[in-house]
């Protein structure tokens, strides 16, 4: 490639002598400075964004009279040829680019001459590279959001294959993993698809947050020249400008809190995850994995290893850990840009990939996976899980609950260590008798459960309308948030 620079040259446009900043140098920098400080390898997926951001810019600066009509169309036609090569993985990048930023500005001065050095006017890498962040975290976060709507589809459309009436699959419920009470299938689902609809609030409201362009703020102080941040941010589609350049080139609050969008996320894929590792067990064997979503072994012949929803909570670690370690590096920086930051884009980067590739896995596995009704309905149709029930009749009796709560105890403590069927004890019971043997008949306790949001099939029908208007409604907010930004 020619280079198109004069290594004997001195300013703002020296590429050949190397980095952006060595006029103020006798010296050309350490090998290994230049090794440990470089992000090239890592803020190469921004260059599509920095280029929008600074064809913005140096359109603002036509507008301020700081670039002629043929320095405009120079510059713009110097930065399109960039994403061009780019995007055809033809743009080789040099020794001396520091970052993604560097080697822009250094090829499109390559390209058009002189014109390409007027490129940073009035700007700052660290209002520039805090732009071109904003701007990729604020359009994954609308992906992600899509993401989590999707998978709360599958999940509600599982459910509705479950069913909502008296017929419904139902299953055991747990706490502390042991068995309580039978819940609907439709019920358990839909607890997951709830989750991540939160996790659709937490993106939206994050990405709201990040939206606000700091072009315009300079390395910390703004600049004597006319620019026009709101102009910018108007173009590039951001919702508002900056308030405080200080804050502007510092604040990665969008970052940390993407980190714990995505760590939220995570955790409640991992949850998920478990969860199948568990039911496709032999000791459970409530689902059986499509083979196109299950691994083998490389020495069992037997085996069928349900490897997303392993990964799935094992990558949960690795999201948590980007959200510690970023936190970490902000906790004692002063204002305003310190080097630091550099290494905001990393652990953003890799949550995101995480979560999104986690989210798709996760989904189709979910979309494919068979239920095996009949096996969680044998294990939900232990008499002892009509525990409640047996002491809710007592209380509807006149009982108080704890004391209903000790006689219906003491019968299961004997049914255990004398092995003596339950329902026959309850039917000696004086204060329960053969009327309470229906509360043990398959199916009947889960029935039972009538309270609003309750595991029982009207109250599950009720909330199966309510989460496909939360769905409806989601799928809204994310189209209304994309439609609200012009990135091209």
């Amino acid at each position: 490639m020619s280079t198109g620079a004069d290594p004997d040259a001195t300013g703002p446009s020296s590429f050949g002598r190397g980095q952006l900043w060595h006029g103020r140098f006798d010296v050309a920098p350490a090998d290994e400075l230049v090794e440990f400080t470089q992000s090239l390898g890592i803020d190469q997926r921004l260059l599509v964004d920095d280029v929008a951001c600074s064809k913005a810019h140096v359109r603002g600066l036509h507008r301020a009279g700081l670039l002629s009509d043929d320095e405009l169309g120079a510059v713009l036609g110097g930065l399109d040829a960039v994403e061009m090569e780019f995007r055809a993985g033809e743009l080789v990048f040099a020794p001396g680019d520091e970052d993604v930023h560097t080697a822009i500005e250094r090829r499109v001065t390559e390209l058009v001459g002189p014109a390409g050095g007027k490129l940073h006017t009035g700007r700052s890498r660290n209002d520039q590279v805090a732009t071109a962040f904003r701007r990729y975290v604020v359009r994954e976060l609308g992906v992600l959001a899509d993401r989590l709507v999707d998978l709360a589809a599958v999940l509600a459309d599982r459910a509705d294959e479950a069913g909502t009436g008296d017929a419904a699959a139902y299953l055991p419920g747990y706490t502390h993993l042991q068995q309580a009470q039978p819940v609907l299938l439709a019920h358990h689902l839909m607890a997951h698809a709830w989750a991540f609809l939160r996790d659709v609030d937490r993106a939206l409201d994050c990405r709201r947050r990040a939206d606000v362009s700091p072009l315009g703020a300079g390395a910390l102080a703004g600049s004597s020249l006319p620019l026009d941040p709101d102009g910018t941010a108007a173009e590039l589609g951001f919702g508002s400008r900056f308030e405080n350049s200080l804050d502007a080139t510092s604040d990665r609050d969008f970052a940390a809190e993407t980190l714990f969008v995505c760590s939220l996320v995570a955790v409640h894929l991992s949850r998920l995850g478990e969860e199948v590792v568990l039911w496709s067990t032999d000791e459970f064997g409530f689902v059986r994995l499509d083979d196109a979503y299950a691994t083998g072994s490389s020495m069992l012949p037997q085996k069928k290893n349900p490897d997303i929803a392993e990964l799935a909570r094992g990558k949960a670690g690795r999201v948590i850990g980007d959200l510690a370690g970023f936190l970490a590096t902000l906790k004692g920086l002063p204002l305003a840009y310190n080097r630091d930051l550099q290494e905001d884009k990393e652990p953003v980067f890799d949550a995101l990939d995480t979560v999104r590739l986690g989210l798709g896995a996760v989904a189709g596995m979910y979309r494919t996976l068979t239920f095996r009704t009949d096996r969680m309905a044998a294990s939900a149709d232990s008499p002892h899980a009509a525990a409640t029930d047996l002491a809710e009749l007592l209380v509807a009796d006149g009982m108080p609950f704890r004391a209903a709560h000790a006689v219906v105890g003491a019968l299961v403590r004997r049914s255990l260590d004398e092995g003596l069927p339950l329902a026959d004890l309850v039917a000696a019971e004086p204060q329960l008798g053969e009327r309470a043997l229906e509360l043990l008949e398959p199916g009947a306790s889960v029935r039972r459960r009538t309270t609003p949001g309750g595991a029982g099939p009207g109250p599950v029908a009720v909330q199966r309308e309510r989460l496909a208007e939360a769905l409806a409604t989601a799928r809204r907010r994310c189209g209304s948030a994309d439609a609200d930004r012009a990135l091209g």
